[in-house]
């Protein structure tokens, strides 16, 4: 059980609270693409609704990319897959990597600042002893890059641990620089065409 105080408590359910409401809005824009817009045939629908707004259309996006790492209760993959779709594959592709670059440098260095009791705000006890375990290993530079590379990897959470550990302000950036763009092309491009596939059967 963590220690921190009645206004720790409180602040972590604030924030269960913003997950819970951005999961169902998440499920709720999935729904409205597929059924109302029908993106799996027509992907190019949403390029064509912010076609006169690309630019306001381009910051809500990048700020809201930055949003969903720093705060790491927001399902970011549905964002990124939506980038690709929205954006197309280049504007898309720099949206999202920025975003998530800026966001993952915001968070590593709040956990650098506020520690623990802010890690604590977004993964429970249980979480906190394992990725604490795995943090006293000394492959836990690797297993971070492995988790980086990965397009199913809880890339957030690892964040928040690495900022526990000893891995150097510059030395987070490079992996992240390095790896994350390839599990941000894997992840959406899987969902994109996989979910075509589906249409199809």
């Amino acid at each position: 059980m963590n220690n921190y105080g009645p206004k720790h408590e409180r602040l972590k359910k604030v924030f269960r609270m913003i997950g819970l409401f951005s999961i169902i809005l998440s499920v709720l824009l999935v729904s409205y693409l597929i059924g109302k817009l029908d993106i799996f045939h027509n992907p190019t629908i949403l390029s064509q609704m912010i076609k006169n707004h690309i630019f306001w259309g381009s910051l809500v996006f990048f700020c809201f990319q930055i949003f969903q790492v720093v705060v790491p209760i927001v399902p970011g993959g549905i964002t990124t897959v939506v980038g690709f779709l929205t954006f197309g594959p280049f504007l898309g592709f720099f949206l999202n990597t920025l975003g998530i670059f800026l966001g993952s440098a915001i968070l590593f260095l709040l956990v650098r600042k506020y520690g623990r009791p802010f890690v604590a705000l977004f993964i429970n006890d249980d979480q906190m002893e394992k990725y604490e375990r795995k943090l006293a290993s000394k492959t836990y530079e690797r297993f971070f890059i492995l988790n980086m590379l990965s397009p199913i990897a809880p890339a957030d959470i690892m964040i928040m641990i690495t900022g526990l550990s000893r891995i150097s302000f510059k030395r987070f950036i490079l992996i992240v620089v390095i790896c994350r763009p390839i599990s941000i092309i894997l992840y959406s491009y899987f969902w994109i065409y996989g979910g075509h596939l589906l249409s199809l059967l």
